[in-house]
């Protein structure tokens, strides 16, 4: 089969011709039909957090296939299934936080294209027991980028603890951001884009968002501040400078949801403007296997609509270079 690899970190990504896996006990082997390009793949490849996959490896968390075949013990998915490959490839399902439905923070989980090989492959093998159905009333290709761009910023909506009525800001409305849009909405609030390219504020307000800043020409934290401030701020820029404007825009009580990952990662907020306002800073990481059902189910019903556009998997190094200069309007998809 062919696989985009990583044969070291930091280098070019290569295609090559690799044996097609066999699964293994409790693994299914699933014919890939879409995989999404996240900035996280980026990352992987580039090396640039603090724990590295280890190359050679095939990134990818964005995976929509058809199960072709089953491994030993392998009883909840059979061959003709579509399931999604996601971020979470495993964890131990016995921990305190897998059984109190914080599995993503499992500390023995394994992740999809960064401990494990992953979907940009024309083959993938997967856990039986963390692969997630794909409904029929969702294509393949609108279910990749929902298995990490959608249920990343769906959690990080529910975290935030937004109510009806209350106002939203994202900040970053891109291949995350337009979907953060749309959930918050979903949730009943009123929505704020901000970023700072006008394609994507018109992108965001094509989505239902009520007002939108560009940051660029505009002080993010006055114009929010000028529309009654927001209860919730969901950051998905990676500049830390974001993530403390986003804070400061804050009304009193507010909650600043973080989900971007700056490689400069640290920020500095106000302790006496945190305590005596009464803000929260919430980190919020992907969501787990009945998060990304609920997104499907809410794609399904038409809630929710994904700006893409397909790619060929050859094309991976260019397509990692439109991502990086800011090219894309949401998110790259590779069909096979």
């Amino acid at each position: 089969m062919r696989a985009a690899v990583v044969p070291e970190l930091g280098g070019k990504v290569e295609i090559r011709e690799v044996p097609v896996p066999e699964p293994g006990p409790g693994q299914v082997l699933v014919r890939m039909l879409a995989s999404g390009l996240c900035h996280t793949d980026i990352h992987a490849a580039n090396g640039d957090w603090p724990v590295k996959p280890r190359p050679p490896f095939t990134p990818g968390h964005e995976g929509v296939g058809i199960v072709e075949k089953v491994g030993p013990g392998a009883t909840l998915h059979r061959p003709g299934d579509r399931v999604a490959i996601a971020w979470l490839g495993s964890a131990c399902g016995h921990c305190r936080y897998c059984l109190t439905g914080w599995e993503t923070l499992c500390e023995a989980q394994r992740n999809s294209g960064y401990a494990v090989d992953g979907a940009w492959a024309e083959y993938a093998v997967a856990s039986d027991s963390h692969v997630v159905a794909v409904p029929d009333a969702v294509s393949s290709f609108d279910a990749a980028p929902l298995t990490c761009a959608g249920v990343t910023t769906f959690k990080a909506v529910k975290v935030s603890g937004i109510q009806p009525g209350e106002t939203a800001a994202v900040y970053g409305i891109g291949g995350l951001g337009h979907l953060a849009v749309q959930y918050a909405r979903a949730f009943g609030a009123r929505v704020i884009g901000v970023d700072v390219e006008d394609a994507k504020l018109e992108l965001a307000r094509d989505l239902g968002a009520d007002h939108v800043v560009n940051a660029r020409t505009t002080d993010p934290v006055e114009a929010v501040g000028d529309l009654g401030g927001a209860d919730v701020a969901v950051v998905l820029a990676t500049s830390p400078r974001v993530f403390e404007q986003a804070f400061s825009s804050l009304r009193r009580g507010g909650r600043l949801v973080c989900v971007g990952l700056p490689a400069d990662d640290k920020m500095t907020i106000p302790i006496f403007d945190l305590v005596l306002g009464g803000k929260s800073v919430i980190g919020s990481i992907v969501g787990t296997r009945q998060d990304l059902a609920d997104v499907f189910a809410l794609h399904a019903a038409g809630r929710t609509k994904v700006i893409a556009e397909a790619r060929r998997l050859d094309d991976v190094n260019t397509c990692i270079e439109e991502v990086l200069a800011g090219n894309v309007p949401a998110r790259l998809v590779f069909t096979f």
